[in-house]
């Protein structure tokens, strides 16, 4: 079923710039070398590669038109959104197109009556709530970098977010999509419905990474908002404990909107970055958040702190208003820019276990960072297993990068062995490639590219993502070498 990978004609590129620059403004073209450094990586910064032409569309008339003239020449192109993915999704092809929806940020619709709205790929995620938020409604997924990322990054990677464990993530919350196929066709998945017949090739689109095409125009459920909310911190000694409580509290049948754990290096990088107050001398703490009826929330509250406490909470504090509420978020929200406070260079992993092996992997994470010497910092969503596991390093020492690669690896495996997964939410991207094979046979890996190859079978979307090699579809691997053909055309320098 093998086939081979189409070979990027060196001429095309050249080619496919004179045609962007015939049917776009010159404004959305983008060849100065320096200008398209901007665009070398995603939040994944390990990872970088220079797109060859980087394009700006602002319709989804222009991302067509963009999309057939590479499918014509048959020149790969990577799509992306605000760049905070962390997987190297976005990551550019050096020998191709970059095309970037940052220019659409259109919210074009709002149906209250309906529970809906509908927005362009570009448009902010937390702006979604800030346009409806006075009626009494918002937009569910809440990723960490809500305030930068986009809506339509979040479908390409199925965001979560700290309230996934109660609402679910980006693909329970998207009606439909207006989707530009890599040939150059617009089509619609889904729709306005809440369910619709046939194959569920919405749902097969959203968290694909971007290898299936490109999104214009997202369908967007609103949520009315709750009437009480209740958010607490509670300090534990060590990590251990912490992980009890969360197990009591899902299994006396309380599901709350949110459950996050910090442990001890993350607590410290947070205090240093952002004062958030955390009990001191804090092992581990939870911030539990529940929301729904008043009276429901003042019942499972009351058993919350119960838990917290029967399992050795030395501190609970309960927010008093939003500011109180905000504050606690601080520290947690944060986490991850915090830790270059404590450590100049950090890998963010994102494995997946049950939640009821929290205790035993994170004891076996502990004993791989002592007997390593490779320090680990630890900040999650307790409530769903989803682990974000910082692997700190200083890349100026030799060799500790790999070390903390090989670390990295090794929680993965962790994850793997207790039945979990490689990625939760950050997606597979360029970063976790070499991992498939250890979660997947490759008659899975096959099989999963014969849904690619359906969409894209010459294989120039998104390419050399996800999959660890081009089994199926052709792809357009590896780094360039050479002379770069702009700069042998004469439209660009290369420094």
């Amino acid at each position: 079923m093998q086939s081979t990978s189409p070979d990027v004609e060196r001429p095309a590129l050249p080619a496919v710039v004179r045609r962007f620059h015939e049917a776009l403004p010159p404004d959305l073209v983008i060849t100065d070398p320096q200008q398209l450094r901007t665009y070398e990586c995603d939040g994944l910064t390990s990872h970088r590669v220079v797109p060859a032409v980087v394009v700006l569309p602002e319709t989804a008339e222009q991302v067509q038109q963009v999309v057939r003239i590479c499918a014509e020449h048959r020149v790969p192109f990577v799509a992306r959104g605000s760049g905070t993915g962390l997987s190297g999704g976005a990551l550019p092809h050096a020998d191709g197109v970059l095309l970037v929806t940052s220019k659409m940020r259109r919210i074009l619709e709002i149906d209250l009556a309906n529970e809906r709205a509908v927005v362009e790929p570009g448009v902010i995620n937390l702006d979604v709530t800030r346009a409806v938020a006075a009626q009494g409604y918002y937009f569910a997924p809440d990723p960490s970098s809500q305030q930068v990322c986009s809506v339509g990054g979040n479908v390409a990677e199925n965001s979560g977010g700290a309230h996934c464990l109660k609402y679910g993530f980006t693909t329970n919350h998207i009606l439909g999509l207006e989707v530009v196929t890599p040939d150059g066709e617009i089509v619609q998945l889904g729709g306005p419905a809440r369910e619709a017949p046939g194959y569920d090739l919405l749902g097969a689109f959203i968290g694909s990474e971007g290898t299936l095409g490109v999104v214009t125009k997202i369908t967007v459920r609103l949520l009315r908002k709750p009437e009480a909310v209740q958010t607490l911190l509670a300090g534990f000694a060590s990590t251990d404990e912490a992980g009890a409580a969360v197990s009591a509290i899902i299994a006396d049948g309380v599901t709350p909107a949110a459950i996050e754990m910090m442990d001890a290096l993350a607590i410290e990088a947070a205090e240093q970055a952002v004062q958030c107050g955390y009990p001191p001398g804090a092992g581990a703490v939870l911030v539990v958040e529940l929301d729904g009826p008043a009276a429901e929330v003042e019942h499972t509250f009351a058993e919350v702190k119960r838990h917290c406490r029967e399992h050795g909470a030395f501190e609970i504090r309960v927010a008093a208003d939003d500011h109180d509420r905000a504050m606690i978020w601080k520290g947690r929200k944060s986490a991850f820019a915090a830790v270059g406070r404590i450590s100049p260079d950090y890998i963010v992993q994102d494995g997946v276990i049950p939640r009821t092996a929290l205790p035993e992997v994170l004891g076996r994470i502990a004993r791989l960072s002592a007997e390593t010497g490779v320090r680990v910092a630890n900040v999650f969503h307790a409530g769903d297993g989803n682990l974000h596991p910082l692997v700190l390093f200083d890349d100026a020492e030799p060799g500790a990068g790999e070390r903390a690669e090989a670390v990295s690896g090794a929680i993965l495996d962790l994850c793997i062995e207790h039945g979990g997964s490689i990625t939760g939410e950050h997606g597979v991207g360029a970063d976790k490639v070499k991992y498939m094979g250890r979660m997947f046979t490759a008659d899975d890996l096959d099989t999963m590219q014969r849904v690619r190859c359906a969409f894209d079978p010459v294989g120039i979307c998104n390419p050399g993502k996800i999959f660890p090699t081009p089994r199926l579809c052709g792809e357009v691997p590896g780094p360039r070498r050479g002379v770069h053909p702009l700069t042998e055309a004469g439209l660009a320098d290369q420094f």
